[in-house]
């Protein structure tokens, strides 16, 4: 069978927006396949190990796609990132109906088997390649270290389970809110210096190498 990358990435990104809508042990590969609109056995070809390694493989797409997008938001400093991250889910929620989420969160909270746990530790990565980065800009901008990486984590775990409440209540006001106290939070951490006196991230940073 001939190579197709273009067909695997679509295989991946499909897999992720299924996944972020029905979980993972409520997905087969059989579906996986119907939703990709790609034959079974090219999922098999690409994905040996079935569904698991097609999820682990969904978990680090979506984990690249938010990396990129704060990567090159957060060069303008953390309140541009924080408002790249909270618009990325919003569009998310808001492009479906409200019935996707975030991939990474839906597969972190699986009960998978111990011998299929890879995507679960893919998920594990994600949540702290994007604390470290968040917390990384936080610091360049003046904020305390114990700060920004309590900040960092807070505004991952706050979005992600943000995103959760939105699609239960079919409702934006609680990411709303949260937008509004993360943002406070952050003016608060930071140096009470006039906006064109605080320091920006003008560097590119480079995104955290997966272990």
């Amino acid at each position: 069978m001939a190579e197709d990358p273009s067909g695997r990435q679509r295989m991946v990104a499909g897999a992720a927006d299924m996944i972020s809508r029905r979980g993972l042990n409520a997905t087969s590969v059989r579906e996986l396949a119907k939703h990709t609109k790609a034959p079974l056995g090219s999922t098999y070809h690409y994905f040996p190990g079935g569904k698991y390694d097609l999820a682990t493989e969904a978990v680090r797409w979506a984990d690249d796609l938010t990396m990129g997008v704060l990567t090159e938001e957060l060069a303008a400093g953390p309140q541009a990132g924080l408002s790249a991250f909270l618009s990325l889910w919003r569009n998310i929620v808001l492009n479906s109906d409200f019935h996707a989420g975030c991939p990474v969160l839906a597969v972190s909270v699986e009960d998978l088997p111990e011998e299929h746990d890879t995507p679960r530790k893919a998920a594990a990565e994600a949540f702290q390649r994007w604390t470290s980065l968040l917390a990384d800009s936080l610091r360049d901008a003046g904020a305390p270290a114990d700060d920004a990486e309590q900040g960092a984590t807070l505004i991952v775990a706050a979005v992600e389970g943000t995103v959760a409440m939105c699609r239960a209540q079919r409702s934006i006001t609680p990411l709303d809110h949260v937008t509004a106290q993360l943002t406070q939070m952050i003016e608060k951490m930071l140096p009470e210096l006039p906006p064109a006196a605080r320091p920006a991230t003008a560097r590119r940073r480079k995104k955290t190498p997966r272990r």
